[in-house]
């Protein structure tokens, strides 16, 4: 073949084979506590379940079952209904990205001040998500922390629904308003599965705990005919098995026991499944990236692949104190990786402070980012054509290509640019005062924000919204 195409490939054929009985055995072997009475007498139809412990063990038969009916692809729309993209175990998906995701605070780009996540925040989060063309879907931004509990999380879902037309994976963070949120989405966009475009997004309890409230909402998920995804967290060291191995076999096992699950509950729901597998520091006492479990993440999305399964990882957030070279690593290590591996979706960017704290300015340059690594990963082809021998003999030793053919022909496509950094030579950088880097970044970043504007519909969202909100809590 003439194309160059980079990839990145972690496992394999046996080693995918082998997790995958690693993980069958987990499942046969020690099982899953299930919570839910509900959840339990669905597992219950079709194996034993002691109730007094809550266990269930899954025999490899049902996984191979669940894997036969589970779909291969999800298609994504926007709320318009306008065809987004697609889901899918390809053997080279295009990675969709996302901001987010359920941060408690929100960072000033300007000034690096931290405050509550308030429903002024969702908004201009929303919005920027809206803007940015590199980033695919809106997650759940933030915890809104200036209203009250028991309606944030509606706030937080209108302010969402009405200032984008991008797809939105949705996070609830109170149990209640899992329910209400959709109910609310109903509302305002009609029948939610015709052209799904909210992802409601779930995680179990490490290590293999189905929980009830998880539980749950995949009930009403499945019920209303909706897509979903099921992402497993795991610390290595403290919910894991330290070892990188050990990790992916049991993540893998409760990806598995999610799918028999929805599979059981009703045959063809469609499933996004994938880790976030993430390090557990002793001495900090909390979880963090790291480059081998961001190989796990590279990892994961090949067993997806081997399932012919739509896969959704990690965004590599969290390890910064806003948009600084502690992030900027992290987040170029990851989003290289996903993009030349198998990775589906990455739908949390923008992070810091272990996912406390949304910061724009962390977008932004994310989104710079994820920019060049799809630029990087489009190769390049070589063939006579492209080689050009003949251009390369008639410009002769010495020579220069500023203006043969070839350079005319395709000078406008080399893309050399950032959209936040302009190239300078050292005396026009001298000239405009020494810029540093991350001051060029912020202000970008604030003029970005000042220019932000919603949807057409906006207003008019809003209003049904708020009044639908008013009714429901009186």
């Amino acid at each position: 073949m003439n194309e160059v195409r980079p990839t990145i490939k972690v496992l394999s054929e046996a080693q995918l084979d082998r997790i995958h009985h690693y993980s069958l055995e987990i499942l046969s072997r020690v099982g899953v506590r299930v919570d839910s009475n509900r959840a339990r007498a669905v597992f219950a139809r079709e194996v034993d379940v002691v109730n007094n412990d809550k266990v269930v063990r899954i025999p490899a038969e049902m996984v191979r079952q669940a894997l036969a009916t589970a779909p291969s692809a999800v298609d994504i729309y926007d709320r318009l209904g306008n065809f987004r993209f697609q889901l899918a175990a390809a053997d080279r998906p295009q990675t969709r990205f996302g901001i987010g995701v359920t941060n408690l605070y929100y960072q000033d780009p300007g000034t690096d001040a931290v405050t509550p996540f308030s429903r002024r925040h969702m908004a201009l989060a929303t919005r920027l998500g809206n803007d940015l063309s590199n980033i695919d879907v809106v997650s759940t931004v933030g915890i809104i922390q200036d209203s009250a509990p028991r309606v944030a999380d509606l706030y937080g879902t209108l302010e969402m629904t009405a200032n984008t037309v991008k797809p939105l994976v949705l996070l609830i963070s109170e149990k209640h308003c899992f329910d209400a949120a959709l109910d609310l989405l109903e509302h305002l966009h009609g029948n939610l599965a015709l052209k799904p475009f909210v992802i409601p997004y779930f995680n179990p309890i490490t290590p293999l705990v189905l929980n009830r409230d998880t539980s749950d909402n995949m009930f009403s998920s499945i019920e209303r005919g909706l897509p979903f995804i099921y992402n497993s967290y795991g610390m290595s060291g403290a919910t894991s098995p330290i070892t990188a191995a050990g990790s992916l076999a049991m993540l893998n096992a409760e990806l598995l026991a999610g799918l028999v699950f929805s599979q059981l509950v009703k045959a063809g729901t469609p499933a996004i499944l994938g880790s976030l597998p993430a390090g557990f520091n002793m001495q900090t006492m909390a979880g963090a990236y790291t480059p081998q479990t961001l190989l796990l993440n590279t990892a994961c999305a090949e067993m997806m692949a081997y399932y012919g399964l739509p896969h959704s990882g990690t965004s590599g957030c969290a390890p910064g104190w806003g948009a600084d070279l502690s992030a900027g690593g992290t987040l170029w290590m990851n989003h290289l990786t996903a993009i030349l591996g198998k990775v589906g979706l990455a739908p949390f960017v923008g992070g810091n402070f272990d996912s406390l704290v949304f910061s724009p300015a962390l977008a932004v340059y994310s989104d710079d980012v994820i920019r060049q690594a799809r630029f990087y990963s489009q190769g390049f082809v070589i063939d006579d054509e492209s080689v050009g021998l003949n251009e390369i003999e008639s410009t002769g030793p010495g020579g220069n290509f500023l203006t043969t053919d070839m350079t005319l022909r395709y000078c406008r496509k080399v893309d050399f640019s950032s959209s936040i950094w302009a190239q300078m030579t050292l005396e026009k950088w001298q000239a405009q005062g020494s810029p540093a880097a991350d001051e060029v970044l912020r202000q970008r970043t604030c003029d970005l924000l000042d220019s932000l504007r919603p949807p057409e519909d906006h207003a008019e969202v809003i209003a049904r919204g708020e009044n639908y909100i008013r009714e429901m809590a009186t």
